[in-house]
């Protein structure tokens, strides 16, 4: 797992390497147009630039295997890297707007508008392939970062090709104000991006549960396993970039012996495990006829049995 995380860095050089790309090309369409959507089109790219190498730095911190000071491991690092991420693309989206209001008060012609839209589109395209790229390595890797950077370059290709419409239309309808207008219309969609990016990062840094429909594949495990006297509850889990962390009681009659008992949570854990991958499953054990077995349902929440796991066991 660490060498898998370890190699999804390859990705943010990718993404550093097409952001160094097109910010050459959108800040050239921007020199010779001087198109104020042309320029909030190459801001957004120097964005894409700082995050992919704050990516970088996230991803690298990600992999490392757990030590004494962090038993879960260093997951949640990725979620800091979309918080920052999505922290830029709002002040990008403030500096768009801050800019295209002076434009919309002093509007100016804008030249070689041909040029600048095609240097543009050509810069929108190598931001399509790499987003598509860095979309499915997210989906598959369960990497937060790539997806939040994925994503980002997709509201690029849309942004561009936005800047585009919009500045062809300015020119040929001869209405300047046009071009600073649809400046505004992009910045605000950039904040809808961030605003998504952050909320999703720090849903994650607050411990959310993993999707309803993975939890149902845990409740199908002790589905399957609740009779002869064995129950559940006490079932919490939660996220932590692409790992997961699963933990419940298992409550049996209390003449089992230890060795019985052990073999149960042994072939449970696995169960969940194959049903969940990438996830890390605690257990514990009590005696079904205690009513201290009982002493935590009290704390249950919404859900087959979410609770306080007390003292528990790993796997």
């Amino acid at each position: 797992m660490i060498e898998q995380r370890a190699s999804l860095r390859r990705y943010a050089i990718i993404s550093i390497v097409a952001a160094l790309g097109t910010i050459g090309l959108k800040g050239g369409a921007y020199f010779v147009t001087g198109s104020v959507g042309l320029l909030s089109d190459a801001l957004e790219s120097v964005i894409n630039l700082a995050t992919a190498f704050v990516a970088l730095i996230a991803l690298s911190a990600a992999a490392r295997p757990a030590d004494e000071d962090h038993r879960y491991g260093h997951s949640k690092a990725e979620y800091f890297s979309s918080s920052f991420e999505g922290t830029l693309i709002l002040l990008a989206a403030a500096g768009i707007i801050y800019a295209s209001v002076h434009r919309l008060l002093a509007p100016r012609p804008i030249d070689q508008v041909a040029v600048g839209a095609g240097i543009s589109a050509i810069a929108a395209a190598i931001n399509l392939f790499v987003a598509r790229i860095l979309l499915r390595a997210g989906q598959r890797h369960q990497s937060i970062t790539l997806e939040a950077d994925g994503h980002h370059l997709m509201s690029d290709v849309w942004t561009s090709a936005g800047v585009i419409v919009g500045v062809s239309a300015a020119a040929m309808t001869g209405w300047e104000r046009l071009d600073p207008i649809i400046a505004i219309a992009v910045a605000l969609n950039i904040v809808r991006t961030g605003v998504g990016i952050m909320r999703r990062s720090l849903m994650g840094l607050l411990d959310t549960a993993i999707p309803d429909d993975l939890q149902r594949e845990i409740t199908k495990v002790m589905a399957r396993h609740a009779k002869a006297g064995v129950r559940f509850h006490a079932l919490r889990t939660r996220q932590a970039g692409a790992w997961r962390f699963v933990d419940f009681h298992v409550l049996v009659p209390g003449d089992w012996s230890v060795q019985r008992g052990h073999d149960l949570l042994e072939a449970i854990e696995e169960e969940v495990r194959a049903a969940v991958p990438n996830t890390s499953v605690f257990t514990h054990l009590e005696p079904i006829e205690d009513p201290a077995s009982f002493a935590d349902v009290k704390l249950e929440r919404d859900g087959p049995a979410p609770g306080d796991a007390g003292p528990s066991r790993g796997a």
